[in-house]
């Protein structure tokens, strides 16, 4: 006899639930980044200046950042199941009318829609992904879901800007909007129907989650290490160009290799957290700051620039599935039932730090003698990560010893 509790389907020894939710957050990072590569024709289309179509980016980041953890906690009642679908539904909505957009003004809403269904589905299909496996296999599931990200980083951004300049931006959004309804019936097909729903949360709770010193170290940790990472990231072209002299096709294979290396950082990093995910989060920073540092001499020779730039790139998104699911144990320990709106608050806080990264190294770059000093400021974030880390761990095993 069938139950709704049978085991579910398997593929690579995980759950294909998971292998779903990982295609779709491929969707929705290749719809987060690939803007940039977009500005200056939606700017052209549109009679825009560059610096207005800029807001296309940052709207879509308020849209993780605060309509994210909104949306999360007015639906959190609503079955895990079928939240994720109407998220994705309205993930493919976005990137829908955005393709047929004649106004700035609506694709800046498209945007804002858009990161909406980010900040939610990744936060709450990270939960879920970790939900469906053994506790052993937990940060593992994660950072499976997470590695739609990565793979977005490597191949579905390059990919979307080819068919923005060649055929039009319009048909990437349009693109985007079909891969995510191949995604959405992979969630309908293979999400399990046993996933607990959420308990009620009011805005209370949120607040409550926001205030509780724990879950803001866990915050902070995340932003800070995404500040880190995005203050040199964003601008690695430049600084590679600059600094090691490499040609514009070079540094396009250079970005190739860094994509590898962030995907293998991403799965190695959920199996190395599956057991005490902070202290291998301050490991991970450790040696993130060492890494900075050597960038900031080595850039100018060009073979030590590529392997740095791949640790970097290595150890910036190892510590990835680790701090997603560190707060979701926290939240499971501190405040039970919080756990969805606390990963959603997560997405939230790593979207602060890439925002503050890029804003941090652009402002350094336009006062500062030298591009390379960008690496120096990451090394310093990644320092102040690893002592907010060390922090956190003192904080649990206070806690420890006293249950």
């Amino acid at each position: 006899m069938k139950t709704d509790i049978a085991l579910p389907e398997q593929w690579l020894g995980m759950p294909t639930a998971i292998w779903a939710l990982a295609a779709s957050v491929f969707a929705i990072g290749t719809t987060e980044v690939v803007m940039i590569g977009l500005l200056s024709s939606i700017a052209e289309d549109l009679s825009t200046s560059i610096a207005s179509t800029g807001w296309l980016v940052t709207s879509y980041a308020v849209g993780v950042a605060v309509g994210g953890p909104l949306v999360a906690a007015l639906t959190n009642r609503m079955h895990r199941k079928k939240l994720l679908f109407a998220i994705m539904l309205l993930f493919v909505a976005g990137n829908g009318l955005a393709a047929l957009a004649t106004t700035f003004g609506l694709l800046l809403f498209c945007r804002v829609v858009s990161g909406v269904a980010h900040g939610v589905f990744v936060g709450i299909g990270a939960n879920v992904a970790s939900g469906m496996v053994s506790r052993e296999k937990r940060a593992t599931a994660i950072s499976i879901v997470f590695t739609g990200l990565t793979v977005a980083m490597v191949t579905g951004v390059p990919l979307g800007t080819y068919i923005g300049q060649r055929v039009g931006w319009r048909f990437t959004f349009g693109s985007i909007a079909i891969v995510g309804l191949f995604c959405l019936v992979a969630n309908q097909r293979w999400l399990p129907t046993y996933i607990k729903r959420g308990r009620a949360i009011e805005f209370t709770d949120q607040l409550r989650v926001l205030r509780h010193k724990s879950m803001m170290l866990a915050f902070a940790l995340t932003a800070l290490s995404f500040t880190a990472l995005f203050g040199t990231f964003t601008y690695l072209s430049p600084l590679l160009e600059m600094q090691a002299g490499f040609t514009e096709d070079q540094i396009t294979l250079i970005l190739l290799l860094y994509g590898v290396a962030v995907a293998l950082g991403n799965l190695m990093g959920g199996k190395l957290a599956n057991y005490q995910p902070a202290r291998v989060i301050a490991n991970l920073l450790a040696l993130l700051v060492v890494t900075f540092c050597l960038m900031f001499l080595l850039l100018p020779y060009k073979i030590p620039a590529l392997a740095v730039v791949a640790g970097m790139g290595f150890l910036g998104f190892a510590i990835v599935p680790g701090i997603q699911l560190y707060v979701i144990e926290l939240s499971e320990k501190y405040l039970p039932g919080t756990e969805d709106v606390a990963s959603v608050l997560n997405i939230s806080a790593f979207n602060v730090g890439i925002a503050a990264g890029s804003i941090g190294g652009g402002i350094l770059i336009s006062t500062s003698p030298g591009i390379a000093s960008i690496t120096m400021m990451s090394a310093l974030f990644s320092a102040v990560a690893f002592g907010v880390a060390v922090m956190s761990r003192k904080q649990e095993n206070k806690f420890t010893k006293i249950i």
